[in-house]
């Protein structure tokens, strides 16, 4: 009769660790889950408002951007790394932001003009 060695126990233990069937599946619940938002359709003067603001912001400042991408709404922080005018977009570390989806944006070298924005 042949002996085996023992199994180490972080072997053992992977036995009895939970097995995904469906692979993909629980990642497709949360997608559907996600509950979808209109995009807001901000007044003129706030609109103003963020256009000074975004003319502020310079290559390497940090700063938040909230925005508008596929149903809802994402909050990022971080460095900026690119403003194309042209393009009319901002890249916020690898994040690329067009414009025309930014609801608010912050940063210590932004100034607030008008009250709650």
């Amino acid at each position: 009769m042949a002996i085996r060695a023992r199994m180490a126990r972080e072997e053992r233990a992977k036995q009895f660790m939970p097995f995904a069937a469906l692979k993909g599946y629980p990642e497709a619940l949360r997608r559907k889950e996600k509950v979808v938002v209109d995009k807001v359709q901000v007044s003129e003067d706030y609109a103003e408002e963020l256009d000074r603001r975004l003319r502020q912001v310079r290559r390497l400042d940090t700063i938040t951007v909230v925005y508008f991408r596929k149903g809802e709404y994402i909050k990022v922080q971080g460095v900026v790394s690119r403003i194309d005018v042209t393009a009319r977009v901002l890249k916020v570390v690898q994040t690329k932001i067009p414009l025309e989806d930014i609801l608010e944006v912050t940063g210590e070298h932004i100034e607030e003009s008008m009250p709650g924005c």
